[in-house]
């Protein structure tokens, strides 16, 4: 029986991290169409009539359906009742099938259609929401924003059950094993999608001098249609494991509402769910607008356009240099050879530099953001390794909320100071980004493992959905607020590059100090009942 046990894919390292590779390459896939309109917010203004409102409305529209029509809360179900492998299809299939519409909908073709003449005379009354003050659209609200909100709608419902999804399959293939490690790894892997859609969105929008935002989401489209077939490789994959264990995807104990129940009278789940909620709230909302903000609080200067710096191809070098970065850090966790190890992080460390000289080169505020994830990509491991064999997972959220804190203080007061100063506010702006990335890889390296250390295996599915359900509260929340208070405090100013983003990043900032409270609140809980968050996954 042993040595059957010992034959089966999970057993096999290559293979459980093949299975890892396939989840979070669909997860990155999602990261990219996420964001692809967040570093041209101030093309979608000049080319769409986008204002900050409407602009941020469309961005919280991803998880409306989520949140009001409770779709998290059935993909949590859908999960337990068919299984890992036939959820991450339909995920990627509800992605792709959104993503299509959001194309179409900032298209030229949209532009003049018998469809946004009728966008244009409906959906600007929704009872019940519009009375709640929760609608998805509003009176005035362009066409095309109106559209491609009813697509990032769909979109969102595939992304978040496609979120809960991957990480039951990691809780699957790695529980016993390094799976801290591996939900680091693959958020690690996945956040850099949010680098890659930072560099190429505005560069396939600029592409050939006629600028076209369509080009950008049609990019966003292809790459929805390779996270589809990650998952019908992944799904082959689970397939076979499930033949080798004799596993069933579908529960032999069918789910029940009550199962729900033990879930929410659980005060440890409702710490880590609030915790979920605001540490997202203060970054994912955030990334829809960094670019602007930077865009607000740098003096940039455009490369002459005979410049090697302007030229299409530095965009692909800076890019094949942030791979570097991210494939010889993340690398350099696993090497054993302290000459190898070291010599990895080193080549890292130098790619990195170069990589901020270039941004720096190309006065590029998308570019200046994209190393976001980097500083994550490296550090994510080694915290997913300490929380597997050393534990401390309520230290780390704790230390997380407190970077969270200083970041976005520091863009709120500290980077405005700097305008004027182009190389000290350009190394303030580095120096932030990259420390408040590393503070978003406490995340999936400390609360997500733990979840499975709150409640029962039979309901993870459902227990990791009402996580997502609480957390895309915010997610559509603040991205509208954001969108409202910028416009509140900058009357009548119209340039997109002369915002003033103190008010909005003063609240974000609040967002980490209630987080801060919870992180202190969950270690007395923990060490009261004895959940076992600061105790290792890995036990020696």
């Amino acid at each position: 029986m042993t040595q059957a046990i010992q034959k089966t894919l999970r057993d096999s390292a290559g293979m459980r991290w093949t299975a890892l590779l396939l989840l979070a390459l669909a997860m990155f896939c999602s990261y990219i169409f996420m964001d692809i309109l967040s570093p041209i917010k101030d093309l979608m203004q000049e080319t769409r009539g986008w204002d900050s409102t409407a602009f941020g409305t469309m961005q919280g529209s991803e998880v409306f359906l989520n949140v009001f029509v409770f779709f998290l809360i059935f993909a949590g179900i859908i999960l337990d009742k068919m299984g890992v492998r036939f959820t991450a299809v339909l995920s990627g299939a509800v992605m792709l099938a959104g993503a299509l519409v959001k194309w179409y909908a900032v298209s030229e073709s949209f532009m003049g259609s018998g469809l946004e003449t009728w966008f244009t005379n409906n959906l600007n009354y929704i009872p019940l929401f519009d009375e709640l003050g929760v609608s998805p659209f509003y009176e005035g609200m362009p066409a095309s924003a109106k559209f491609a909100a009813c697509g990032f709608m769909v979109f969102g419902c595939g992304c978040e059950m496609a979120g809960i999804t991957v990480s039951r399959g990691i809780v699957k293939w790695f529980k016993g094993r390094e799976m801290a490690l591996a939900m680091g790894s693959e958020m690690a892997l996945a956040r850099l999608g949010v680098a890659t859609c930072m560099i190429f969105s505005p560069f396939f929008a600029k592409l050939g001098g006629n600028i076209s935002v369509s080009r950008s989401v049609a990019f966003g489209v292809v790459l929805m249609c390779i996270a589809l077939m990650m998952f019908i490789v992944y799904f082959f994959m689970d397939r076979k494991l499930d033949s080798q264990t004799g596993e069933a995807e579908e529960k032999d104990d069918p789910f029940k509402i009550s199962d729900l129940g033990k879930i929410l009278t659980d005060s440890g789940f409702w710490l880590v769910a609030l915790l979920c909620v605001l540490y997202y709230s203060a970054i994912f909302p955030f990334q829809k607008y960094a670019v602007n903000m930077l865009q607000c609080n740098l003096d940039l200067t455009e490369p002459a356009a005979d410049s090697f710096w302007a030229q299409p191809d530095v965009t692909i070098i800076q890019y094949v240099i942030m791979l570097v970065v991210a494939a010889a850090g993340f690398a350099s966790n696993f090497q054993k050879k302290s000459g190898t190890k070291y010599g990895l992080l080193g080549l890292s460390i130098i790619a990195l530099v170069t990589y901020c000289y270039m941004g720096y080169m190309r006065q590029s505020a998308e570019s200046i953001f994209a190393v976001f994830p980097l500083l994550a990509v490296l550090i994510t491991p080694i915290l997913g390794s300490y929380v597997d064999h050393k534990g401390k997972a309520a230290s780390m959220l704790v230390l997380g909320s407190l970077l969270l804190i200083a970041c976005h203080l520091t863009f709120a007061f500290v980077l405005p100071a700097f305008k004027g100063n182009e190389v000290g506010g350009v190394a303030i702006a580095y120096i932030t980004i990259l420390v408040l990335g590393a503070s978003f890889s406490l995340v999936p390296a400390s609360l997500w493992p733990s979840v499975p250390k709150l409640v029962d295996a039979k309901v993870i599915g459902s227990a990791y959905a009402l996580i997502f359900w609480i957390q895309n509260i915010g997610l559509w929340l603040f991205p509208l607020l954001i969108g409202k208070v910028l416009d509140a405090t900058n009357p009548g100013v119209t340039d997109p590059t002369k915002f003033n983003y103190t008010a909005p990043l003063v609240m974000l900032a609040s967002l980490g100090v209630a987080a801060l409270i919870l992180g202190l609140i969950l270690k007395v809980v923990d060490k009261k009942r004895g959940i076992g968050l600061e105790e290792p996954n890995i036990k020696e």
